[in-house]
């Protein structure tokens, strides 16, 4: 059949983009779970939002600044740009699963606008795109796969600077000490996370491009193996932590863990062996231990983790292709430190002004009153849990 080979890789990446789509539920549940029950409804409008506003500015502005055209030969044009789509909602569900529980929504939705349509897109033209600054200072010679840096540290640089502006929680941290706000749904953040798990199959698998011949199928099944072993590693390694330091299985910590390592595969899932993911894994969920509790000691308060998932995987995960894949010509360590250093720059720098100018104008942060209240009530008008008497 003449098309055949056409045919069955655009239905691959129509599929690969249906499982990156589970990932919106899953932050969703995941960020319900993690907050308190009177933030439920604003956590999951926020993520029903930045789905359809980031996608909606990727449609229109978005997809032509990262890639300049949308003619492709071997796929439909169609089904890569959805492939796409479903990335850009990524990085800002990072970025407001860390500032949940203070952020209102409204302002948070003009930044997504600029986001998907702007700085998403402008990262994506200098590393997977049109490449608009070939031969300069910009002209990245940096390997990402699926977006280690591109997608993971974008969000967390992004969230990074919404917190600096936006600052902690009410009451997070009292004389100098941290107050801690337990999970409110605790199936809800295993559902959450597991859901993610499966979208990342999507997620990386997606992002080797074809699936028709025998190379390419076998680069998919690897890709996709790799990533789900330095999930179990991430989950393995931080349950062992827990035991040693706290003689306790803390499940959300596990489920950060295995996220740490999935995000830490994602930049060259492709690349490794079968076994090299096994330590890029343990080492992105040893990250995320140490660096919760770093993060808090900085007063940088983040409700998901985002900040030790996302930025410090994402970072690490960029680097380790750099460590275990370099062939000293299209890949070398020094490329992947750069490509991480200038994305930080671009995006932390952009991110930050953007909020600043907005904040001016609309308040990103939730009032105290509001905070001790709920943001469902003063944000969506309705609880999620209506019944529950607050202790």
């Amino acid at each position: 059949m003449e098309n055949s080979a056409y045919i069955i890789d655009t239905l691959f990446m129509l599929f690969a983009m249906t499982l990156i789509i589970f990932m919106v539920p899953g932050f969703a549940m995941l960020e319900a779970g993690l907050v308190r029950t009177k933030n439920v409804s604003t956590v999951l409008m926020t993520n029903t939002m930045i789905y359809v506003v980031a996608s909606m500015a990727f449609l229109l502005v978005g997809y032509d600044i990262a890639f300049g055209t949308w003619e492709n030969e071997s796929v439909s044009k169609w089904a890569v740009f959805l492939f796409q789509m479903a990335f850009v909602g990524k990085a800002i569900n990072i970025m407001s699963g860390g500032v949940s529980e203070r952020v209102r929504i409204v302002p948070l939705a003009i930044f997504t606008v600029i986001m998907g349509g702007f700085i998403y897109p402008f990262i994506v033209n200098i590393t997977w795109g049109a490449d608009w600054f070939k031969d300069t200072f910009l002209d990245l010679h940096m390997y990402d796969l699926a977006g280690s840096t591109v997608i993971h540290s974008t969000g967390g640089w992004a969230l990074l600077a919404a917190i600096m502006i936006i600052g902690p929680r009410y009451k997070r941290y009292v004389n100098g000490k941290i107050r801690v706000i337990p999970a409110s749904n605790i199936p809800l953040v295993v559902l959450g996370a597991m859901l993610l798990w499966i979208g990342w199959f999507g997620f990386n698998g997606g992002s080797v491009g074809a699936i028709s011949s025998k190379e390419n199928a076998d680069a998919v099944a690897l890709t996709i193996l790799n990533t789900n072993t330095a999930g179990l590693s991430g989950a393995i390694i931080t349950s062992l932590l827990m035991l040693i330091k706290y003689k306790k299985l803390d499940i959300t910590m596990i489920l950060n863990g295995a996220l740490g390592g999935l995000v830490a595969i994602t930049a060259g899932a492709n690349l490794f062996d079968i076994y090299t993911p096994i330590l890029i894994g343990a080492i992105g969920g040893i990250l995320v231990v140490f660096a919760v509790p770093f993060f808090d000691k900085l007063r940088l308060d983040d409700p998901v983790g985002a900040l030790s998932v996302h930025l410090v995987n994402g970072i690490w995960g960029t680097l380790a292709v750099g460590i275990f894949a370099a062939d000293g010509k299209d890949i070398t360590f020094l490329g992947q430190l750069k490509g991480v250093l200038v994305v930080a720059v671009i995006v932390f720098v952009l991110s930050y002004v953007t909020i600043f100018i907005i904040n001016k104008f609309l308040i990103f942060r939730a009032s105290d009153d509001d905070q001790q209240e709920g943001l469902d009530f003063e944000e969506c008008g309705l609880e999620s849990y209506p019944e529950f008497v607050r202790g």
